[in-house]
């Protein structure tokens, strides 16, 4: 089949295997730390350093991890997938820099980014890669009014109409190492199959979603990407 528009979701399932902590939402802790504390506006409004000092950590963590063969797999599919006049809309859900270190390019962050900062005064966001704390300066309006550019729980993800937009235009839809538990980004599958869109899961076990989706392939993701992308890029995918 020559598919002309695939979006691509993915979650914490494809950095896994690059050292990225898995969000273990079922448990109630990120890292050690509870996720009222470090997720949560009210946890940014109760102890924003305490916050600042979780997403240091996160951030520094990210220098030495590498992406794997599936990050690699989607750079394929956007650089020989545009040869081929096929557009590849990647959306994260993850806030990792493993797309970007991978070549990917035009990634949208649903969810915020750990090399970012969000001034709460001016709204402006850009690129940072130090340690941040209360005092810290925005480059913009100079105020000390910086937190972590990370989509809280009760807060608006990034960019939807942007991705509605994607999800209504596309005719293959994959989402790679995915729970299907958070929303929006759980309902992007059912949204695109009510197009006509294929849809194909990726995971190590069936996600939340299942019924959602007219193929799956379990297993590790740096496996089984890897092998659909090229399949797909030369024509030999069937969805009979």
């Amino acid at each position: 089949m020559d598919f002309k528009h695939i979006v691509v979701l993915t979650g914490a399932g494809i950095s896994a295997e690059s050292g990225i902590p898995v969000f273990r939402s079922e448990t109630g802790l990120w890292e050690e730390e509870r996720v009222e504390d470090v997720c949560f506006p009210a946890a940014l409004r109760k102890n924003p350093q305490k916050v600042h000092d979780f997403y240091n950590k996160l951030r520094s963590n990210l220098k030495d991890k590498k992406p794997n063969a599936a990050h690699l797999a989607l750079t394929k599919l956007q650089v020989e997938g545009q040869k081929q006049g096929k557009k590849v809309t990647l959306v994260t859900q993850n806030v990792d820099d493993l797309h970007e270190k991978a070549g990917s390019t035009d990634i949208i962050h649903m969810h915020g980014e750990l090399n970012s900062i969000l001034c709460t005064s001016c709204f402006r966001r850009y690129p940072y890669f130090e340690d941040s704390s209360l005092n810290s300066v925005c480059k913009f309006c100079g105020k000390e009014t910086l937190r972590p550019d990370i989509v809280f729980f009760e807060e608006m993800p990034y960019q939807l109409n942007k991705i509605g937009k994607a999800l209504n235009e596309c005719d293959l839809f994959l989402a790679i190492g995915t729970s299907g538990v958070v929303y929006p980004a759980a309902g992007f599958a059912q949204a695109a199959r009510q197009v006509g869109a294929c849809t194909v899961e990726f995971n190590l076990t069936p996600s939340a979603v299942r019924s959602s989706f007219t193929k799956a392939y379990y297993g590790k993701a740096s496996e089984t990407v890897p092998k659909f992308v090229d399949e797909l890029l030369e024509g030999k995918l069937s969805f009979n």
